[in-house]
């Protein structure tokens, strides 16, 4: 393992942000100042760059076991890395669901393979995501995994969701819902509204998210369980979550790059790119997104990265796969549409997700000493229209189009795993 000297980048401490070197040996930070000399070591120019700890994604399809024709673990690794990203979790949908100890274990041993971020497993609440009856969320914890979800489904059974979050609360893991009432969305493809009616195609309204996580929090309430709202969309439920953490609940939440960038009036181009769930919602709705993650009633950026073979996409929208792609331009699409300062990006898109992953003693912050050098050098100046993709999917919404900032440097464990000055993944563990 070589030494690396970070070299003039706006450096994000304790002290906050202040333009200084950073020297990596032995896989951890241990000297930052200014004018370090660089010695035996590699220099990695960070001039107008932010320096600061690597992002960390609370949310991500990797596909494997069961669907690596869309993406496998190495691949969607790779990703991450050229996104900024050292750790990501990845969603327990796959086939077979990741319900039981020894399935979250391939996960993470396939992401240590791959050594280009650390891959975190969550679990399912219930076996096979089916709703019926309860995961083995016992073996799970045992495997590592702290945060437990059915993504891609929704745990309808109040009950036996109460169950979940009373067990998971005795461990001190987190609950995580993908809001949805099942009812209520029925065979919807994008969201209620004016562009529905116009296309004649049929909605699914802002009360299918908002009324999943009301209940909900009523549980939080009855449980005292750590719930984590995903892919938040609407402008209700962030008033839901903005009262839950006025009340004092344990109470954290997420929004996808997209649900920033767009609103459903780009979906009257039928164009399947464009087919998520939960649905592209109002202008209103987007901009309450964007200001509730300016003053943190939103804690995180995650990227619901839902990779799709061409042929699950290259098809009518109503018939579209519902997903699109994007760790490789998160902190990009999050700086072009929102302008968060540097402070603010770093805490939405690396402490606050660490913290709630269970993560922060590997990621999340850049000191001295301790802590593995999980890193990324961001160029915030940076104009890039990206074409292609190091995912093995092309679904995504930001081709073509000009985003703002890019990761130049990210490191894992004080080695380098992506540079935009080279070509792209460099090394692994």
């Amino acid at each position: 393992m070589s030494d690396l000297l970070i070299k003039n980048g706006i450096v994000l401490g304790a002290d906050g942000p202040a333009t200084a070197d950073v020297r990596i040996a032995g896989g951890i930070v241990t000297e930052v100042g200014c004018d370090l000399e660089a010695g035996d070591a590699e220099i990695l120019d960070a001039a107008g760059c932010w320096v600061g700890p690597g992002f960390v994604d609370l949310h991500v399809h990797l596909r494997e076991p069961g669907h690596e024709h869309k993406e496998n673990i190495a691949s969607g690794s790779a990703a991450a890395a050229a996104g900024g990203f050292t750790a990501i979790v990845a969603m327990p949908n796959t086939a077979p669901a990741i319900d039981s100890g020894h399935l979250a274990r391939f996960v993470v041993e396939r992401g240590r393979r791959a050594g280009l971020c650390d891959v975190v497993s969550s679990g399912c609440i219930t076996e096979g995501r089916a709703g019926d009856r309860l995961a083995h969320l016992d073996e799970l914890w045992e495997a590592g995994v702290e945060i437990f979800t059915d993504d891609g489904d929704t745990v309808a059974d109040a009950g036996l969701l109460r169950r979940a979050m009373e067990y998971v609360a005795q461990l001190g893991g987190v609950i995580a819902q993908h809001a949805i009432d099942p009812g209520l969305a029925g065979a919807g493809h994008m969201h209620e509204g004016i562009v529905s009616s116009r296309l004649g195609m049929q909605g699914i309204p802002a009360q299918a998210e908002e009324t999943i996580i009301a209940r909900d929090l009523s549980l939080v309430r009855l449980t005292g369980v750590r719930y984590h709202v995903q892919h938040l969309s609407t402008a209700g439920s962030v008033d839901l979550v903005r009262a839950a953490k006025s009340e004092g609940l344990p109470v954290t939440a997420e929004v996808a790059p997209h649900h920033l960038m767009f609103d459903h009036e780009i979906v009257e181009s039928t164009n399947s790119v464009y087919k998520m769930m939960p649905p592209l919602r109002t202008r209103h709705d987007v901009d309450a997104l964007c200001n509730a993650l300016r003053n943190g009633t939103i804690d995180a950026v995650a990227t619901d990265h839902a990779p799709h073979a061409d042929h699950e996409k290259d098809v009518p929208f109503e018939h579209a796969a519902n997903g699109v792609t994007g760790l490789e331009w998160a902190a990009s699409v999050v700086l072009t549409t929102v302008d968060l300062d540097m402070e603010k990006l770093f805490a939405r898109m690396s402490t606050a997700p660490a913290s709630i992953a269970g993560l922060s003693d590997r990621h999340g912050k850049l000191c001295i000493g301790g802590v593995p050098a999980n890193l990324v050098v961001f160029d915030p100046a940076a104009e890039t229209t990206p074409t292609t993709s190091v995912s093995q999917s092309s679904n995504s919404p930001y081709l073509g189009r000009t985003l703002r900032g890019a990761a130049r440097y990210t490191i894992l464990d004080g080695v380098l795993t992506h540079s935009a000055v080279g070509s792209g993944a460099v090394g692994a563990r």
